[in-house]
């Protein structure tokens, strides 16, 4: 086939120069993909508006006390200074979005992405007020009236109610749900919220961006704002598995009567249900597009037509650049996919064996700088230190302060048992005393272990003693 015949047979996009922000209105469609896709979503939202309600061991299970800097996961508290745990669950989540990106492109997006959960969600509003794709583009042209004022203002509520649910949610991960829930205080005879000023402020600007996002922005923010699409094509290869069109199979397109199958023309028939149905509004007969979200609501849409006009399904489908361009398998194992993959394995482990190996209790030895060495009237020499504890358990326990045994020193407490509550921190003055006629000069290291009374926890921690002076 000539250059000349093959660019006459890749069709050109148009593109259209004029900014209008216009509406998309989908068509909701059921089938496979479809099925999967908004069991999957839904539970999600379940999960997210249900997770800040589980309590373990009397506590909000999943907690991240911001104000007092603990961080509380299913029995596991983490402090400001365990920042190495967040940081490396942020990695392994991003590694694993980049591994199934190379695999199967963008499904992230068409999914489990909650831009398109909450959008689903308040399209699903529209359609259920104001009815389906046609009834809502006629509705939007239609001039106002009592009716549409009415139904806008219901679709509006629910989509403001939604919103005030979704913040309610994010911010119950923060505060609290006792705290945010059960603080009230009464103005005049009406009962408002007794919040701090932070939760109101944190309110608003989630409950003005979900609406925003949801109900306004929508496919704007997957074709305009998410960086996400813009360098699929970096980690995408012959062998990602993407929605794809079948040209050679559909084209050229054409309507044509029900039970014929005209020979000059493709499977193609024309209807445009593939873009009627997607949710970005784009037309993935022109190929992979940046709108393209990959929750193949034109395959189901596409095979339901096919099956009406008794054509094979898969005109739509997803498929691999190599198997739709050259003919050939697809590789699932190469070296990319590999190299996410040991590295995933890597880091899943590292984090998994320090969690493992973590003792939820952390001491740190500080000296008092306003008085390193001293005499006393005995004629021995002082050292004084700051011993900060901090409980990681979410029990109250006892812990006892210990210097691991050494010829020529003491310790000296204020307090035999150091009371802790869950999560809480205590900052103790020690003293550790050396016999100048037994210790050497300068500086000899020391050991303070720290034990639980039931004998669960024990940590230790070294630092110097000094015969030195100021």
């Amino acid at each position: 086939m000539s250059a000349q015949q093959q660019s006459n047979k890749i069709p050109v996009q148009q593109v259209d120069l004029d900014a209008t922000k216009h509406r998309v209105h989908p068509r909701f469609v059921t089938g496979f993909y479809q099925n999967i896709r908004v069991i999957t979503m839904y539970a999600l939202l379940v999960a997210f508006l249900i997770l800040p309600w589980l309590r373990y061991n009397g506590r909000q299970a999943i907690w991240f006390d911001v104000p007092s800097q603990h961080y509380y996961i299913f029995g596991l508290t983490f402090l400001t200074q365990d920042f190495y745990f967040i940081a490396a669950f942020a990695i392994i989540a991003a590694f694993t979005l980049f591994m199934v990106t190379v695999y199967a492109g963008r499904v992230w997006c068409g999914y489990a992405c909650p831009q398109t959960i909450w959008t689903h969600l308040y399209q699903y509003v529209e359609k259920w007020v104001i009815g389906d794709r046609n009834k809502r583009m006629k509705f939007d042209k239609s001039p106002m009236s009592a009716s549409k004022v009415f139904k806008r203002t219901v679709v509006y509520a629910i989509w403001f109610l939604l919103s005030v649910i979704t913040a309610a949610t994010f911010v119950s991960y923060v505060a609290g749900t006792d705290s945010l829930y059960h603080s009230w205080q009464t103005v005049g005879l009406i009962p408002i919220p007794d919040w701090p000023t932070w939760v109101w402020v944190s309110m608003f600007i989630f409950t003005f961006a979900t609406y925003a996002n949801a109900g306004y922005m929508r496919e704007q923010m997957c074709v305009q704002i998410c960086p996400y699409g813009r360098f699929q094509s970096v980690m995408f290869d012959k062998d990602t598995l993407i929605v794809s069109y079948d040209y050679e199979r559909g084209e050229p397109r054409g309507a044509r009567k029900k039970g014929t199958n005209p020979e000059h023309l493709g499977d193609c028939i024309e209807c445009t249900m593939c873009v009627q149905v997607c949710p970005t509004g784009i037309d993935i007969r022109d190929g992979l597009q940046v709108g393209c979200i990959q929750c193949a609501a034109c395959i189901d849409a596409c095979n339901e037509v096919m099956d009406k006009v008794g054509y094979p399904r898969g005109l739509i489908r997803y498929t691999t650049e190599r198997q739709l361009a050259e003919k050939e398998p697809s590789r699932v194992l190469r070296p990319r996919l590999f190299a996410y993959l040991t590295l995933l394995a890597v880091l899943c482990g590292g984090v998994i064996y320090a969690l493992t190996d973590r003792v939820p209790l952390e001491i740190d030895i500080r000296r008092d700088r306003n008085q390193l060495s001293s005499i006393n009237n005995q004629g021995m020499i002082e050292n004084s230190y700051i011993v900060k504890l901090t409980n990681k358990t979410q029990e109250p326990h006892n812990y006892k302060i210990t210097l691991a045994p050494q010829e020529g020193l003491s310790l000296e407490l204020r307090f035999n048992d150091v009371p802790l509550e869950a999560g809480e921190s205590f900052d103790m003055p020690v003293s550790i005393y050396g016999d100048p006629d037994v210790i050497e000069f300068g500086q000899t290291p020391v050991t303070l272990n720290v034990t639980s009374e039931d004998g669960k926890y024990k940590v230790s921690k070294q630092n110097v003693f000094t015969t030195q002076g100021q």
